[in-house]
């Protein structure tokens, strides 16, 4: 069974020759073939090969295309830092209020230089390994999307103070994310994550007003187009798990600070939970027994559509031989 036939099943619950490893690689996978992040996040071709080469040396089961949450923001027009060793960043707010939203224009991705990127990696992804491994597209939710553009402390403000220019801002970002969602799909992506992460921040009513109906339309849209959907909204998500699952999502991943027995009781068989060991303490700061008995406890809590995970990407300086046994406590428990 190879690492589509493995995940596809997972997701319907069906038998599995061991559980699915779905840790997601960004800042490791850079270090890992020896270039700066800022080179990565640029090229998907380095892109595709750190991840590739992650993916056959550390038993990894999803080939994704995520980077940072700058892609959609840089090619809306905002201004971008590309550090060499961190996550690219705007240094001003691109909308500031009503008065800017004229500025935002649709950016069909194939002609957004940094969404293009994306694109290519999918692309050059299913060129060499689709059918081998899914792969994992990805774009940021209206809400997370709304607060790199706005600021999230502004954001946080806008929604009591302005909701008419908010839910305008947010169907803006909705309209873009299905834009860039669909044509990964159509470039080969099996999968789109959705990073939400900004959600994390927001009351459970707060969610459903200003988050969920977003995410909700996303899926649909990505449904439509015939791939899976990944909802990920890292940091403590456990007062609005319930909720999550009207998003529709076929996958939703939990951070390490949420019960995982809890995730995986509540989305049942209608989504898969993904996760959920601590990045940090465990895979960056652990040992390998560290390291497997955390993982050891996720596949004790999950069930037959359970995905195994660390909570969040893996740390930059996660010591090799910590990732490589997530795949052997697999392996072992499965």
């Amino acid at each position: 069974m190879n690492a589509y036939e493995r995940v596809m099943n997972r997701f319907e619950g069906k038998p599995v020759d061991r559980i699915p490893n779905a840790c997601i690689l960004m800042a490791f996978a850079a270090k890992y073939i020896g270039v700066s992040y800022g080179q990565y996040v640029q090229d998907y071709r380095l892109l595709v090969e750190g991840n590739i080469r992650c993916c056959e040396d550390f038993g990894i089961d999803i080939l994704s295309a995520i980077s940072d949450p700058a892609r959609e923001m840089a090619d809306l027009g905002a201004e971008i830092v590309f550090p060499t060793d961190g996550v690219p960043y705007s240094p001003h707010p691109y909308i500031t209020g009503a008065a800017d939203l004229p500025k935002l224009r649709l950016v069909k991705p194939e002609d957004g230089r940094r969404m293009s990127d994306r694109l290519s990696a999918v692309r050059y992804y299913r060129e060499k390994a689709g059918g081998t491994y899914p792969i994992l597209g990805w774009v940021e939710g209206a809400f997370a999307e709304s607060c790199d553009l706005h600021t999230v402390a502004s954001m946080m403000m806008s929604v009591v103070d302005d909701p008419d220019f908010s839910a305008e801002l947010l169907e803006f970002c909705l309209q873009q994310a299905i834009l860039f969602a669909e044509a990964q799909i159509e470039a080969g992506a099996d999968i789109v994550g959705i990073g939400d992460a900004a959600a994390s921040l927001i009351s459970r009513r707060m969610y459903r007003k200003w988050a969920l109906p977003y995410e909700k339309r996303l899926i649909e849209a990505i449904h439509a187009k015939g791939a899976k959907a990944k909802l990920h909204i890292c940091g403590n998500i456990g007062h609005f798990l319930p909720d999550m699952l009207e998003s529709g999502a076929d996958m939703i991943d939990v951070d390490w600070m949420v019960d995982f027995k809890t995730a995986v009781d509540t989305f049942d068989d209608a989504a898969a939970a993904c996760g959920n060991f601590d990045p940090v303490s465990v895979l960056l700061k652990g040992t390998s027994p560290t390291v497997a008995e955390a993982v050891r406890n996720s596949v004790e809590q999950g069930r037959g559509n359970t995905f195994i995970a660390a909570g969040c990407e893996v740390p930059l300086e996660t010591p090799p031989e910590n990732l490589r046994m997530v795949y052997q406590t697999i392996l072992h428990h499965s």
